[in-house]
């Protein structure tokens, strides 16, 4: 005699059969999905797995002139229409902590003017990483030539931007360099818009 109805739920114990190579489901949480493992089981994955998990931007607020090994001061989280994603950075004296391991993408604007009458060969702007909370290296650099018409301030503007692997967040940081030509250039801050600042986001694990 065929069956119109199987009751599943009080007929069979331990997880449902899946075709297709896999044996069983496990119960996730909310916001998980599920995944092929790789053997025989579909498993509940990471909460936003394969999505950014944390997105922050900083700006400088204040303009000053000259070099910078490290802009050290002045900077704020953007607080105009802007909302970050996870837990963001922490900023100490102008060196960055991220919040977890993981592979970053980082971006640094450099607004600047030069002085009236006096035209400048390099401006230059740096991503500065270190791997061991101590030294630094540049891992992006970008430069420009800020001229000037008759006796106004001439304007420019540096983007670089790399990729990080933050393995240890202890050991793994990153700072922002300005170095200039003329000690009269001014690197311009803005505490209402980005001017001078930086875009990190969180493209997955490391």
């Amino acid at each position: 005699m065929a069956l119109s109805k199987i009751d599943v739920a009080n007929m069979v114990t331990g997880a449902t059969p899946v075709a297709n190579g896999g044996t069983g489901l496990t119960s996730g949480t909310t916001n998980q999905f599920l995944k092929f493992t790789g053997s025989t089981t579909l498993a509940s994955a990471e909460d936003n797995q394969g999505g950014i998990t944390m997105a922050d931007q900083w700006r400088l607020t204040t303009s000053f002139s000259g070099d910078a090994n490290v802009i050290n001061s002045n900077w704020e989280r953007n607080d105009t229409d802007f909302a970050q994603i996870g837990t963001g950075l922490t900023e100490s004296s102008g060196i960055f902590t991220f919040p977890e391991t993981g592979i970053y993408k980082i971006d640094f604007q450099h607004y600047g003017t030069t002085e009236s009458n006096n035209p400048t060969r390099y401006n230059e702007a740096h991503i500065r990483v270190t791997t061991n909370n101590s030294s630094y290296n540049s891992r992006a650099t970008t430069s420009s030539l800020g001229i000037n018409i008759g006796s106004s301030n001439g304007q420019f503007t540096n983007y670089c931007s790399c990729i990080v692997d933050v393995t240890n967040t202890s050991n793994v940081k990153v700072g922002f360099m300005v170095e200039v030509a003329d000690n009269g250039t001014s690197t311009i801050g803005f505490s209402d818009r980005q001017g001078t600042g930086i875009t990190v986001i969180r493209l997955g694990d490391t």
